[in-house]
């Protein structure tokens, strides 16, 4: 599968999409539709996937947002539960997701500014790392990648704390949708 796209910067943003879901997931790449422009211009660019007929894409489709709320700076645990029904037909692959989000403003968080935590399965807590760009904190989507089956919900329950009394800003849950 092969996209022509004729607009710089877009083929410039698909290649980095292509290429972070390369490294991010293997050889398997997700392939991005294609963007046109009425104004095309004579430049092109071509990215090609290697993702298998009826393998999942490496990056997601669609996200669902959920309720945000404020990151409270009081050093104590606050749960936050990210809940998703999967109401197709057919199953589907999911992962879900915290952003922490810095106030438009500033200042910028840092991934030292907070700590998340995933419930377990045998309902012990266990640290999440967090990557950041541009102030937003956010947990790997690759990581957390899983299948839900038709009719099943996922629910993930993550604690957050702002370690430092100053921190400010905005936790948002969302999940990712693929293929």
């Amino acid at each position: 599968m092969s996209l022509k796209i004729s607009r710089p910067g877009v083929a410039a943003l698909a290649l980095m999409a292509a290429l972070m879901g390369a490294a991010a997931a293997g050889p398997a790449a997700a392939a991005t539709t294609p963007q046109t422009s009425p104004q095309a211009t004579s430049q092109t660019s071509t990215a090609t996937s290697t993702a298998l007929p009826g393998q999942t894409p490496a990056i997601p489709t669609e996200f669902v947002d959920l309720s945000t709320s404020a990151l409270v700076a009081d050093a104590a645990s606050h749960e936050v539960t990210v809940t998703y029904r999967n109401d197709s037909s057919a199953d589907r692959t999911v992962a879900p997701q915290l952003l922490v989000e810095s106030p438009d403003g500033g200042p910028f968080l840092k991934p030292a500014d907070v700590r998340v935590e995933r419930r377990t399965a045998t309902g012990c807590w266990e640290t999440v790392e967090l990557g950041t760009q541009t102030g937003t904190l956010y947990t790997d989507l690759v990581t957390a990648q899983r299948t839900l089956h038709a009719g099943d919900t996922l629910t993930e329950v993550y604690r957050v704390t702002a370690l430092s009394p100053e921190v400010e800003g905005t936790v948002h849950p969302r999940i990712a949708l693929y293929g």
